[in-house]
């Protein structure tokens, strides 16, 4: 079965409404930064969006419709929750006996029409229609979601058990009326109930963003974002300045980004809190990571890697010397992998020293150095001083450039053992970064011990998991082995207010391992393509990201939707 990639890629081709070298461009954009396709061409202003749906309409042989002219029934809109609306960029615009007409960005997406007709009982007509027009009516269609009376959130709310830790700072006379809005009761109470009900939930991140004409508040559970319910826009600057005022920030500054922290006490534990604040032509946008030390699991065995993945763990992090990189995206959890290492190999015969931007948790008994570039305390600069230290294992939390990599690699050729991360997405293009930034490959070959790629995929919510057959056409379109699927049985959530109607609770780790043969060190050191390493190591048994997430699949940890989100860059690269 033919993918939407590839129809589109045919079409836009075929029709000469791209050139070669523009489709080239655009999978290239696509394979570093991820994201849909058709998104990225009209992105890079290569194609008209109407033009585009025009076209894949024509293409595909489905109706196109234009929703902006277009009343849709709520009671009709109501059969999909709009969390599914949204993930899948979907919207039913009528339903006629047993057949629900859907609006869709993608119409070649088998698992959203497979995932509404478990979810609804009803067979699905797809038509297209653009992801802009179809999100937009999803905001106008799901009132719920976007209800903006500040009483709704203040009802909700029980007897709020949150308290701040930190002082609040004294202000002058020139800031006292926005200090004032920031203190007023109202601004409290929703503020302290939107950070209660991210922590309820489990968020590890929150968001305010204005939008042009409302308020904005998402979390991100699991790693992806869900909108909330907000308050008017009206409440918006003094949400923010009450952040800054318990975060220590300027409340007067409004031009430049600033960064702070917070703690509170909530129902008798203390959560740590980071916050952004970034300028935009609508308002300052404020980002919160949410650190709750009850929920981080900084055990090596219980992240959800395979036992063969954490007996290589274990191997590695009791060698007496060499580096050990961990690489993927941000918020794939290398941070939390390289924590649960340390904590793994640490005891009192060992100095364990780490220097990150910003020290996330502290680790009883393991020495973390913050680093401040505004001072000039930069990785590279710290480490220096770290050798000093007669250290045994040193953590540096990212290697961003040569210097780093440098002082990194002559720690771990005079007896340190290192741990850092790398921005690349698997562990075979960890050797190719390193090459790019300038680094000998004898020097990788002397130093390296192992590359881990590693991704974070959502579980299935025990209380609505279902099993399910996948079916044939769809196990040859993904070109799963048959051998491997013998019996094609999966699991999925239906969705329960346990877990918010999403289907998931948690997430565990998936990895691919490389170690470094004799076979694999000669083609470093003939700086060999990617994909040669990556075809031997194979060879030598490497199981990929994707194979990974198959076996936790079969398991029924998670879903095969969820393997191929967070794994089809890797493959398609690969």
């Amino acid at each position: 079965m033919i993918s939407l990639k590839e129809r589109l890629t045919e079409l836009l081709v075929h029709n000469k409404l791209i050139t070669q070298e523009q489709l080239g461009y655009a999978l290239k954009v696509q394979s570093e930064k991820g994201g849909r396709l058709s998104d990225i061409i009209i992105g890079l202003n290569f194609i008209k969006e109407s033009d585009l749906i025009s076209t894949l309409s024509e293409g595909l042989g489905f109706p196109l419709i234009d929703l902006r002219r277009f009343k849709i029934d709520y009671e009709v809109v109501k059969l999909i929750p709009s969390d599914i609306a949204r993930h899948y960029q979907i919207i039913p615009v009528s339903k006629m006996g047993d057949t629900i007409t859907l609006a869709m960005a993608d119409p070649l997406n088998i698992f959203a029409i497979d995932h509404v007709e478990s979810l609804t009982g009803y067979k699905i007509n797809p038509i297209i229609s653009s992801s802009q027009d179809i999100m937009q009516t999803i905001d106008v269609s799901y009132p719920d979601v976007t209800r903006t009376v500040i009483d709704d959130l203040v009802k909700e709310m029980a007897t709020t058990s949150i308290e701040v830790i930190k002082e609040e700072k004294e202000v002058s006379l020139s800031d006292q009326e926005l200090d004032r809005v920031a203190r007023d009761a109202p601004v409290i109470k929703v503020t302290n109930f939107i950070l209660e009900d991210a922590v309820k939930k489990k968020a590890s991140d929150v968001l305010v963003e204005p939008l042009n004409k409302s308020l904005r508040i998402r979390f991100r559970i699991d790693g992806l974002l869900h909108e909330q319910k907000a308050p008017a826009k009206s409440m918006h600057a003094s949400i923010v300045s009450r952040i800054k005022v318990i975060s220590e920030l300027n409340i007067t500054e409004h031009r430049l980004p600033q960064d702070g922290r917070f703690k509170v006490k909530l129902s008798g534990k203390e959560i740590d809190f980071r916050v952004s604040v970034l300028p935009s032509s609508l308002g300052e946008k404020v980002a919160i990571r949410i650190l709750d030390k009850s929920q981080a699991t900084l055990d090596i065995e219980k992240l959800g890697f395979s036992a063969d993945a954490v007996d290589k763990f274990k191997k590695i992090a009791k060698l007496p010397h060499g580096m050990m990189l961990i690489c993927g995206p941000t918020g794939s959890g290398k941070t939390t992998t390289l924590y649960s290492i340390l904590k793994y190999v640490d005891n009192p015969e060992k100095n364990i020293v780490t220097v990150e931007d910003p020290v996330e948790y502290q680790l009883e008994g393991i020495n973390q150095v913050t680093v401040k570039q505004d001072i000039g305390l930069t990785f590279a600069g710290a480490l220096r001083s770290i050798l000093r230290q007669d250290p045994n294992i040193i953590m540096i939390g990212e290697i961003r450039d040569f210097e780093t990599v440098d002082i990194a690699i002559k720690s771990a050729l005079t007896g340190h053992l290192v741990l850092s991360t790398l921005h690349t997405t698997t562990a075979s293009g960890a050797v190719a970064r390193l090459i790019n930034m300038g680094v000998e490959p004898y020097l990788i070959n002397s130093s390296l011990v192992s590359v881990v790629a590693q991704r974070l995929v959502r579980k299935i919510c025990a209380s609505c998991k279902e099993e399910y057959t996948l079916k044939k056409e769809l196990i040859e379109s993904l070109r799963l082995s048959p051998d491997k699927i013998k019996n094609p049985q999966f699991f999925r959530g239906k969705g329960c207010a346990q877990c918010f109607n999403t289907g998931y609770s948690g997430r565990l780790a998936i990895a691919e391992v490389l170690l470094f043969s004799n076979k694999i060190r000669e083609l470093i050191l003939s700086r060999a393509q990617e994909h040669l390493i990556k075809k031997q190591a194979r060879l030598e048994g490497l199981k990929t990201l994707r194979e990974e997430g198959l076996e936790q699949a079969l398991k029924g940890a998670t879903t095969l939707e969820e393997v191929l989100r967070v794994t089809m860059a890797d493959e398609e690269s690969g």
